[in-house]
């Protein structure tokens, strides 16, 4: 058949218009300036509130709820004192806001590089997935292999979903450009499951701007997960298991213990009761968002007796909601204490709830005009865009957990050479010595090849959260060697556990 060349031309057209029109919402949006910053004040201010609602329980409940004897405080001046005694609890905060000032000083546009810098090299301590990703970054590991699962244990772990906020807020109704963000920053620590948990979030606050409508925040925002990951089947279950049993959160969430807490990829919890893995988290901020049904305390409480990550999630679950409700909308009882702190600047940044308020606002302007929308004086007119799906990744793939061997804190020097089978291996442990500023060198040697040097700083800034590990073995029986280089009196090398994994 005879081509038309002219109907070719019409069929590219019309694609390229269909595809426009499916990156835009149904309509254009139109808020007042003071509509979109009591949004943005509403996310900062109720993460806030989620941090220091649900601290007291963080990781005291591991593959249990936390039961409804036991009662949850929020007295008055209690997020005063924790500014004043537990500063380090607002790490979901101050990590959002390392990002955002990298955007205020750089522009929107800010490279990764320098978000990668920025974060490797600020003074505050990190764990998991972020303290993996900044050794990465320290020995010369760029992002986004800095966050890969070969390169990082904790690839699927919750760090960036916690840390994700600051693309969701400023991205308002634009869920594509929420996930731009999320892109550029989440892949400096994580992968696969990790990385789609921040880009869940980011595209749930975006939305937040726009609908009114939490169940429909939760469901839409999912479009962006690929639908065969593991992290959308979790959600997806949630978000089901809510629907049969609307009212008894529980019973769903003994479902989602049932199917998804075995944890494969962090060392901390293989074989174990802890769970950080972004997907059960990310369930458990959606439970407390569809059980809460828009009250803003049942929300906290239900998202935090859920237990394992029990700051961070009802932190993520708050801030979402709260940028629905905006800031004049949140409860006096929640928002008194805010008051107190709005004007104190976070441990490790110079940068306040106002100061964030101001600056995150700056930025969703300037997003909405670099995505073809415009400010008509106190008029903001947005485009607003349907959530993408994003690439599919998984970390650990083709793996599956063989054995932990308990190593009783043996010596590195002296547990001679240890033989497992499989076709990955990771050692957990750490270096224990007054000197901080020592740094330890590890020689592994596998099978008898040449040996892997592995440097392991003292310093708890600096640390290399595992000892060694390596998953891009044969699947057979094979034989470690460890040789510590430069021993120094008063100093030991200690091996936690041998965690072995086999092809699937």
């Amino acid at each position: 058949m005879k081509r038309n060349p002219f109907l070719a031309v019409c069929i590219m057209l019309f694609a390229l218009c269909a595809e426009s029109l499916a990156a835009r919402g149904t309509a254009d949006v139109v808020i007042s300036k003071a509509t979109l910053m009591d949004k943005i004040k509403g996310g900062w201010a109720a993460q806030t509130i989620g941090c220091t609602y649900g601290g007291p329980t963080e990781f005291r409940y591991q593959g249990r709820t936390i039961a409804d004897s036991i009662p949850i405080s929020y007295e008055p001046g209690y997020v005063r004192q924790n500014y004043d005694n537990h500063p380090a609890l607002y790490d979901d905060i101050y990590m959002d806001l390392t990002f955002v000032d990298v955007f205020q000083r750089l522009g929107t546009e800010a490279p990764v590089d320098s978000l990668a810098k920025a974060y490797a090299d600020a003074p505050y301590p990190l764990w998991h997935a972020n303290q993996c990703g900044r050794y990465n970054l320290h020995r010369g590991i760029a992002a986004p292999q800095s966050g890969h699962w070969r390169n990082n244990p904790h690839a699927d772990c919750i760090d960036f979903q916690i840390e994700a906020d600051f693309a969701g807020l400023m991205s308002p109704g634009m869920p594509r450009s929420a996930t731009r963000y999320a892109d550029r920053v989440g892949h400096i620590m994580n992968y696969g499951d990790g990385w789609y948990g921040g880009v869940y979030v980011a595209n749930m606050y975006s939305l937040a701007f726009i609908s009114s409508d939490i169940s429909y925040i939760v469901r839409e925002a999912l479009k962006s997960i690929p639908a065969k990951s593991q992290f959308r089947q979790c959600v997806s279950d949630a978000i089901a298991w809510h629907d049969l049993y609307p009212d008894d959160w529980r019973k769903a969430w003994r479902l989602l213990e049932d199917k998804y807490a075995d944890e494969r990829g962090c060392p901390e919890g293989v074989k174990k009761p802890l769970n950080i893995d972004a997907k059960i988290n990310a369930a458990y901020v959606v439970l407390g968002l569809l059980y809460g049904q828009g009250d803003f305390g049942r929300t906290l409480e239900v998202s935090t007796r859920c237990g394992q990550d029990s700051d961070c999630n009802p932190a993520t679950a708050a801030g979402i909601l709260g940028t629905m409700m905006g800031y004049s909308q949140i409860p006096e009882q929640w928002l008194a204490n805010i008051r107190e702190v709005e004007d104190r600047p976070f441990c490790y940044t110079d940068i306040s709830l106002n100061k964030a308020y101001r600056m995150s606002f700056e930025q969703a302007l300037q997003v909405v005009c670099r995505d073809g929308g415009r400010i008509d004086g106190d008029r903001i007119v947005i485009k607003t865009q349907k959530p993408k799906q994003v690439r599919y990744e998984e970390s650990f793939r083709g793996l599956r957990v063989a054995e932990v061997r308990p190593m009783n804190l043996a010596e590195a020097g002296q547990v001679g050479t240890l033989t497992f089978t499989g076709s990955g291996i990771v050692m957990s442990g750490y270096v224990e010595s007054k000197d901080d500023n020592y740094v330890a060198r590890l020689a592994v040697s596998i099978d008898g090849q040449p040996a892997e040097e592995w440097l392991l700083p003292v310093r708890y800034h600096d640390r290399n959260y595992e000892l060694f590990w390596n998953y891009g073995l044969k699947q057979k029986t094979h034989s470690v060697s460890l040789e510590w280089l430069n021993p120094q009196d008063g100093t030991r090398i200690l091996c936690r556990d041998l965690i072995s994994y086999e092809k699937e």
